[in-house]
């Protein structure tokens, strides 16, 4: 495996690898590691495995207990570790809509059936992923479009993050009854994960998020710097003293994001 793995991702791995192999006999063919690992931006206890495993036949419900048991293997091993992936096969390598065809995904400890694959993940396999098994990724020959990831920024933007921001305004009346831990996780996600699409659609690449969070701080108004700053903090699991009010942190990352948004939205985006 490749040096810039940590170890205990190796070992997952290696286990994991071990249980595919022994439960789908001859059917492995390709594992790949995208995701922050492949940025160099692991944090072991926060970072997801993110993986695509290729098969020599396309997985389908029929498998889902197997593959479910796999999981359950790994999790229960390794309970600090969580896998996030998905099954494919070579044909569905660079495709975004599988259409007929279908392909599981493994994703808050769960196997589901689905049809449609984001371009981040083509984008960082092709250009950044790491192989584990199989031919190297150099040898993909399937095309990454900057288009389509400015596509689909525009579409998550609008729906999913617009959304995050409206239910975390939603929850600030209450913010009493959330555990400073819950507060820490609402933060480092939405403003790191902003920041995120903020930097998708104004370099057309993607980024961690701790490095996502210090971009932000070089192209992102003063005013925002201190929640950037927190979650930046988070995310590294360093204490801080940025803030003393929790209401304070809350409304400056709810503000925070419909600045983003809107920003998006007018200068990069066209929606």
């Amino acid at each position: 495996m490749k040096q810039q793995i940590p170890q205990l991702v190796t070992e997952v791995m290696n286990d994991y690898i071990s249980l595919v192999n022994k439960r789908f006999p001859k059917l492995l063919e390709g594992v790949y590691i995208q995701g922050s690992i492949a940025l160099d931006a692991y944090v072991e206890g926060s970072s997801d495995i993110d993986f695509v495993t290729v098969m020599s036949r396309r997985l389908l419900e029929v498998d889902i207990d197997v593959l479910s048991e796999i999981h359950r293997e790994i999790a229960n091993t390794y309970n600090s570790i969580e896998m996030d992936g998905v099954y494919i096969v070579w044909d569905d390598l660079g495709k975004l809509a599988i259409h007929e065809n279908s392909y599981p995904v493994y994703n808050s400890g769960e196997i589901r059936i689905e049809t449609y694959i984001n371009p981040i993940t083509w984008w960082l396999l092709k250009t950044k992923g790491i192989c584990i098994v199989g031919p190297e990724r150099t040898s993909f020959t399937y095309e990454t479009s900057p288009r389509d990831l400015t596509a689909y920024v525009n579409s998550n933007m609008n729906s999913y993050w617009a959304n995050q921001t409206t239910s975390l305004e939603s929850a600030f009346g209450e913010i009493n009854k959330y555990s400073k831990e819950e507060i820490d996780t609402a933060i480092e996600w939405s403003v790191l994960g902003l920041i995120r699409q903020y930097y998708t659609l104004k370099e057309h690449d993607i980024i961690s998020k701790v490095d996502a969070g210090e971009y932000g701080l070089k192209h992102v108004p003063t005013e925002w710097h201190p929640i950037i700053k927190e979650a930046i903090s988070i995310r590294k699991g360093v204490k801080n003293n940025h803030y003393t009010s929790e209401e304070q942190r809350v409304k400056d990352t709810i503000g925070f994001s419909k600045y983003i948004i809107s920003y998006c939205n007018t200068h990069l985006l066209k929606v």
